[in-house]
C-alpha cells in the first residue's frame, strides 16, 4: 500500500504534498505567527549537531523521507491559500504499522474547524491507503487549541510522556492520544462532520 504522494480534499480544505513552491507562503505564515507558535514549536536540544535548515533544505529532506516511507509532509490549503501543515512522522512498518502526527495552523484560520478536518483526512488516508493501524498525537498539556483538535476527532488519551519532546527550548511533558483503524471504521472525517452538524 502506498500513502505518498496524496492529494485530499473536503469542501474548502485541501491537503497535499508540501512543495518547494510553498516557500514564500510558508515563511510568511511562520513569520506572522512566530509568537503564537513558539510555545509549541520543536527546538534543537543544546549539544545537538543539527543546524537550522532553509525551507528548501527542509522540503528536500522531507521528500527523501517520504520516498523512503518514513514521513508524509502535507501542506494545508483553505480556498487555495496556504494555511498550515500536517506531518505524519516516525512511520514504522512490520508488526507495528504505526505513526505519529504533528500539525500547525496559521492563526488566521484558527477556530474554523480547519485543523480537525485536515488531520481527520490525513489519518483516514493513513488507515485506508497507507495501511497503517495506529496513529498517535502528542500534545503539551498547556496547548488548549491542539487539545481541542483531538477532542473534535474523538481520540482517546492513552497516557502521559514526561520530558517527551524538546519544545520551545526545553524538554516538555506531553499528553498522548491515539486511535486505531478499528476505532473509526467510517473514518474520522465523518466523525468530525457529524460533531460539527450538532454544534
Amino acid at each position: 500500500m502506498s500513502g505518498w504522494p496524496a492529494r485530499l480534499s473536503s469542501e474548502e480544505i485541501t491537503v497535499r504534498p508540501l512543495a518547494a513552491s510553498d516557500a514564500r507562503a510558508w515563511r510568511d505564515a511562520r513569520r506572522r505567527n512566530a509568537a503564537w507558535l513558539r510555545p509549541w514549536d520543536a527546538t534543537v536540544p543544546p549539544g545537538s549537531d543539527s543546524r537550522p535548515s532553509t525551507f528548501g533544505q527542509l522540503v528536500r529532506r522531507l521528500h527523501r523521507q517520504a520516498r523512503a516511507g518514513t514521513t508524509y509532509p502535507f501542506a494545508v490549503e483553505v480556498d487555495g491559500r496556504f494555511a498550515g501543515q500536517v506531518t505524519v512522522n516516525n512511520i514504522v512498518r512490520g508488526s507495528a504499522q504505526f505513526a505519529s502526527v504533528g500539525y500547525w495552523l496559521d492563526r488566521e484560520y484558527a477556530g474554523r474547524g480547519v485543523m480537525p478536518r485536515a488531520v481527520a483526512m490525513v489519518i483516514d488516508h493513513c488507515f485506508a491507503s497507507a495501511g497503517l493501524h495506529r496513529i498517535e498525537i502528542a500534545i503539551r498539556p498547556e496547548n488548549s487549541n491542539s487539545l481541542r483538535v483531538v477532542e473534535k476527532l474523538g481520540l482517546r488519551e492513552v497516557g502521559c510522556a514526561p520530558k517527551y519532546l524538546h519544545i520551545d527550548g526545553a524538554w516538555r511533558d506531553h499528553r498522548l492520544y491515539a486511535v486505531t483503524a478499528e476505532e473509526c471504521p467510517d473514518g474520522l472525517l465523518a466523525r468530525v462532520r457529524s460533531q460539527e452538524s450538532h454544534e
